[in-house]
């Protein structure tokens, strides 16, 4: 958990070192974008974890992503409210644009694996500098969310409830290494 937080909070502090303006997205009698087939990709995507009958079962997502199909669609549905970049929207050239799970799994990618902006990009169909937006606003959108409830110093009944379950499984007295036990 330390590490995630140090990561989190890593991607914050860039998020905000880096916020200098510039100017992006599509500009007039410039290149046009290069398609990516987002729609397909994200439609894809849903058949693979998000319909009635996905491709990859509720235990290959939790190992994939370190989480349930309910904190992962809690989290989606806190980022939909909180910030509407990650609420999908038509873009400059009234093309649908990008699906928040695309967003979110593009970030989680990321954080989970160390994955660079140019994997997660080509696995969610998105260009490297959304991608890499996508995550400065997740880590922004994390500690702000949440910092309150999970991203704070365990209280005396956190570490008690942390002990009894590693010792359960064989690992007594094993507060001071938890940032160890992936």
């Amino acid at each position: 958990m330390c590490t995630t937080n140090a990561l989190v909070v890593t991607g914050a502090a860039e998020a905000e070192a880096s916020s200098e303006s510039r100017r992006r997205g599509s500009r007039p009698r410039g290149a046009p974008n290069e398609e990516r087939f987002r729609e397909s990709r994200g439609k894809n995507m849903m058949e693979d974890y998000f319909v009635e009958h996905p491709i990859f079962s509720e235990e290959e997502f939790r190992i994939r992503y370190r989480m349930s199909h309910n904190v992962f669609n809690r989290i989606s549905s806190d980022f939909c409210r909180y910030d509407r970049y990650f609420v999908q929207k038509s873009d400059a050239a009234k093309k649908v644009g990008l699906l928040p799970q695309q967003k979110l799994i593009c970030s989680l990618r990321m954080l989970t694996y160390s994955a660079g902006a140019d994997q997660c990009a080509e696995y969610c169909r998105m260009a490297k500098s959304t991608a890499i937006e996508t995550l400065k606003r997740f880590t922004r959108g994390i500690v702000n969310l949440y910092s309150a409830e999970y991203l704070r110093a365990p209280t005396p009944a956190d570490h008690r409830r942390l002990l009894a379950k590693a010792e359960r499984k064989g690992f007594p007295e094993m507060i001071g290494s938890i940032d160890c036990m992936h």
